[in-house]
């Protein structure tokens, strides 16, 4: 079967005027739809056909060292995760601080939310080049991360993405140009989707409590 191309779970306009219509529709119908075009051509024939989309980006990550082919295999396949993953990160809803769970861990691991937003805006901001900034758990304790290019913490075995930030040009270009701390202040101040990710920190610290420890997992393909 196929990869299937994701509708967008809110309209092209629901975003704005933070993420413009016009920015949407060329960041899902283009960039997302070639990722996922691109992977499904690219392991056509081969043992990956037919796995899901998360199964085809480790097994990539882990191949990629040995086996050149698997490079691009890994950056459209872990394009078209982020991107997916990215989508679910916002919503027009979003503005309001994380509670529950999730919010006692921000406070006691940024000091707050304020300490948090502060962080991750600046990690966003200044990852050099394209790529993601995330929240993720390590086990039950939460990091920012950044990552360059397609790479991605779903190839790292302890590590569970909570929400992510586009940094791509693509993701913000036609509305702010070059400002990316405008665009990124926007989206972490107004559209990330807490309830996406609280959901996201409780599966991971359950599975962090049964879980046997493990190394970490081989690192991903470079971008070609």
């Amino acid at each position: 079967m196929a990869l299937e191309f994701p509708d967008l779970p809110y309209g092209y306009e629901a975003l704005e005027p933070l993420v413009s219509g016009t920015t949407l529709k060329t960041h899902h119908g283009r960039h997302h739809r070639a990722y996922v075009d691109n992977a499904n051509a690219l392991v056509l024939g081969t043992d990956l056909a037919g796995k899901t989309l998360e199964e085809i980006v480790k097994r990539s990550a882990q191949r990629a060292a040995t086996d050149p082919a698997m490079i691009a295999v890994f950056n459209n396949a872990a394009q078209a995760w982020n991107h997916a993953f990215y989508w679910r990160s916002l919503t027009p809803r979003g503005g309001r601080e994380p509670q529950g769970a999730l919010g006692r861990r921000i406070a006691a691991d940024f000091g707050g939310y304020a300490g948090f937003a502060q962080a991750f805006k600046t990690a966003a901001t200044k990852l050099f080049g394209s790529g993601w900034a995330w929240l993720v758990a390590d086990g039950e304790v939460l990091r920012i991360l950044t990552t360059a290019n397609a790479d991605t913490p779903i190839v790292q075995e302890r590590l569970a993405p909570l929400l992510v930030v586009d940094v791509w040009e693509h993701a913000y270009y036609l509305d702010r140009q070059a400002d990316r701390a405008a665009y990124v202040s926007g989206v972490v101040n107004h559209l990330l989707d807490w309830e996406f990710a609280a959901e996201n920190y409780r599966r991971a610290a359950s599975a962090s409590r049964t879980a046997p420890a493990t190394g970490p997992a081989p690192a991903a393909a470079a971008a070609a």
